[in-house]
């Protein structure tokens, strides 16, 4: 049977695996499922329709689960799914989703939440995402796969931050961000790209020197074109790179945000 400390207030509805331990003074509420090896350190509440995936670890003073700040919420029953192995530190706030927005906010697995983050209504967090200390995320963000988003960043309502991208601490990003790519400033300008991180996976050389030469192509030519025909063009010149192509993908989806660019001298590294 579930752990629960004497002091915790856990609904009987709520599902429970065998291996849950919950410490003192927790709350969490009926809708609720908690997976093997989800731990509740103490003093977190989880509410809401909430599924938290197994190995998940909870900190002291997190608010997982509530309903989100949004004035147009009228009570729909939106839904919060939180994966394995995902560390949520203490003071992390994480609302459900809105009709909005799809009734769902999700956050994948292996990520880290760092303290003092919030999460928004409808946020959608790739996998092994690393949010860091009092970030801010508006809702329907959307964040793909190894993101790492710096202290005190603040993302805009709707935007997206492609996977592998790298956010600068006390950044405003307003824009969407390509995949791979660094930004930086108030508000967040492209910087270059996220090559420390994209080094880490393991990406080829020829991958990243190919990267490296379609991001000059896209963002740093000095001729007149637009960037859609630059878009062409790329394509072209860099077809059968991955990773190029994970970038004209991320341009070419739609989006209610313009493209986050470099401001004027920028550069590739």
């Amino acid at each position: 049977m579930a752990h629960i400390h004497p002091t915790a207030v856990v609904d009987p509805k709520a599902r429970l695996a065998d291996s849950v331990r919950i410490g003192p003074y927790c709350i969490v509420g009926p809708d609720v499922e908690l997976g093997e090896r989800v731990e509740l350190i103490s003093h977190a509440v989880v509410e809401g329709h909430t599924v938290i995936g197994e190995g998940t670890r909870i900190f002291p003073f997190a608010a997982i689960g509530q309903i989100p700040q949004d004035l147009k919420y009228k009570g729909e029953a939106g839904r919060l799914e939180i994966g394995s192995d995902v560390i949520i530190r203490e003071h992390v706030t994480v609302n459900i989703g809105t009709e909005g927005g799809g009734m769902l906010t999700k956050v994948g697995n292996r990520c880290m939440l760092a303290i003092g983050c919030h999460v928004a209504h409808d946020c959608i967090i790739g996998d092994s995402v690393l949010v860091m200390n009092h970030v801010l995320l508006g809702g329907h963000v959307v964040i793909g796969d190894y993101a790492v988003l710096g202290g005190g960043s603040a993302v805009h309502q709707f935007a997206r931050i492609g996977k592998h991208a790298m956010i600068g601490g006390l950044s405003g990003v307003e824009n969407d961000v390509i995949p791979y790519g660094t930004v930086m400033g108030n508000r967040a300008r492209l910087e270059g790209l996220n090559l420390v991180g994209i080094k880490r996976r393991g990406y080829s050389r020829e991958e990243i020197h190919g990267l490296r030469n379609a991001y000059k192509d896209l963002f740093l030519s000095s001729d007149d074109t637009v960037l859609s025909d630059r878009v062409q063009a790329v394509k072209v010149t860099y077809a059968g790179l991955s990773a190029v192509k994970d970038v004209i993908d991320f341009i070419e989806a739609d989006s209610s945000r313009a493209l986050c660019r470099p401001a004027a001298g920028g550069h590739a590294s």
